[in-house]
């Protein structure tokens, strides 16, 4: 099972990791890399579950367990789109590759809200060299948590909070994804699997102060900032609400070109 490397992804699992229950511990084989590398190991056939993207999940027609992801229902804090020119006046975008559900949501936004419609560059995390390639930089996940947007000299937008005020729903980034020839996709270990995420997501929220403790400075943030993040930023536990936004995101994000 391939999970997401960054903070966001860390409750999620925690029960898995960090569990008294043995088979909670030991019910997947957990390997961590960038939501993308997820994403491509599900295509693949490398992982049969993992957490993907959204875009990704919609893209490969994946199935997906409820109750649990990555979501927010206001400002997120890890994706910021940052400009040199009025959101209006972009025409060229550097992304950080690692969530394709973000690169989708900053051209749903700048095409819905701004009418812009950025031609998107691939390129390494790094501010200064994006912005010396391209009008804006999307900048997302822990090294977005690295950087302090009042202080930047630029048009920044978290698009966590952007979605919110857009569309009046939540906006859901990542979820437990399955491929559908998966033996677990049935009854009864979907049950079970379906369980165990709700369980570990459980124990994880349940230690957010012991994960940011020890999780905070080798991600480069502060404590402080490790626990408002996964206790206020991100919501883990999903409801109908949660899904309204996500369809609503997949709706947008195939109107902007979801092949693209």
């Amino acid at each position: 099972m391939c999970a997401v490397s960054f903070l966001n992804t860390v409750p999620l699992v925690w029960g898995m990791l960090h569990s008294p229950d043995p088979e909670l511990r030991g019910i997947f084989d957990l390997r961590f890399a960038l939501p993308s590398e997820c994403a491509a190991q599900l295509a693949s056939g490398e992982a049969d579950v993992g957490i993907v993207p959204v875009i990704e999940m919609a893209r490969q027609k994946l199935g997906y367990f409820r109750r649990t992801g990555i979501a927010c229902h206001g400002p997120v804090r890890s994706i910021l789109l940052i400009s040199k020119v009025p959101f209006g006046r972009i025409r060229t975008l550097a992304a950080d590759a690692a969530s394709r559900t973000s690169v989708m949501l900053a051209r749903v936004i700048l095409a819905e809200k701004y009418r812009a419609e950025p031609n998107v560059i691939t390129r390494p995390a790094d501010l200064a060299a994006m912005l010396g390639e391209a009008d804006a930089a999307l900048i997302i996940g822990d090294p977005a948590l690295r950087l302090d947007p009042s202080t930047l000299p630029f048009e920044t937008l978290d698009l966590g909070e952007e979605w919110v005020v857009m569309t009046g729903l939540p906006m859901v980034f990542a979820v437990w994804g399955y491929r559908r020839d998966w033996p677990g996709a049935s009854a009864p270990l979907h049950d079970r699997y379906l369980r165990a995420f709700n369980e570990s997501c459980g124990y994880g929220i349940e230690h957010a102060a012991d994960i940011a403790r020890l999780e905070a400075a080798a991600r480069g943030v502060s404590e402080e900032l490790a626990l408002r993040y996964v206790t206020e930023h991100i919501v883990y536990q999903l409801g109908e609400r949660d899904y309204q936004g996500l369809e609503q995101y997949v709706k947008l994000a195939m109107a902007v070109g979801v092949s693209a």
